[in-house]
């Protein structure tokens, strides 16, 4: 059975590497989705990687009437994982209050917490290393999902320190981990 990842991307300048992360999970056999915000899409062009990739404007379109489908609960049904990766200060924020004004957060604010949710930050040192954000990671966590840790290095601006986003075959260990659960969970099902 083929596990199904749904990408979700933010406006951190780690988004670049969307591209690299979409073509790991693809080698490694996903099905693979992407959610990008309009922030996130400064980075990369949704062409390059020959899957779909939803923006906020998709929401819109399919929904004419009652009977018709809701994207970011289409999105939530088709998905097992969700691997948020980068995931800015401004999204986690949201993420921690519950905020969904936009296709990304409305997928989060729907997830089915039996399927693993794993999450990438990346910002600025200074913004990782200011105290609401180690409450907003607690707080995610404290939901069941789980954080893929920041690197310290030289970042985009200049900065060196923490705040970078996990390397790609990182996330990829943390998304092999979650797709063993899910494995079992549907085993467990057709039993």
């Amino acid at each position: 059975m083929v596990i199904k990842v749904l990408v979700g991307c933010t406006g951190s300048v780690a988004s670049v590497k969307v591209p690299l992360l979409v073509e790991g999970l693809l080698k490694h056999g996903y099905e693979v989705k992407v959610v990008a915000t309009e922030k996130a899409l400064h980075f990369f062009s949704q062409t390059n990687f020959g899957v779909e990739v939803f923006r906020n404007e998709d929401e819109w379109k399919t929904w004419k009437q009652l009977s018709d489908p809701v994207l970011h609960i289409e999105l939530r049904r088709w998905a097992d994982i969700l691997v948020i990766a980068p995931l800015d200060a401004n999204t986690m924020a949201k993420m921690m209050h519950g905020i969904c004004d936009n296709l990304l957060t409305c997928v989060v604010r729907a997830w089915d917490l039996k399927r693993p949710l794993l999450f990438a930050p990346a910002m600025n040192t200074h913004m990782w290393d200011h105290p609401i954000t180690k409450q907003q990671v607690d707080g995610l966590k404290g939901f069941g999902y789980i954080e893929i840790p920041v690197v310290e290095k030289k970042l985009a601006c200049g900065d060196i320190g923490f705040g970078a986003m996990a390397e790609v075959a990182t996330i990829l260990e943390y998304v092999h981990k979650a797709a063993e659960t899910v494995g079992t969970i549907q085993q467990t099902k057709t039993v």
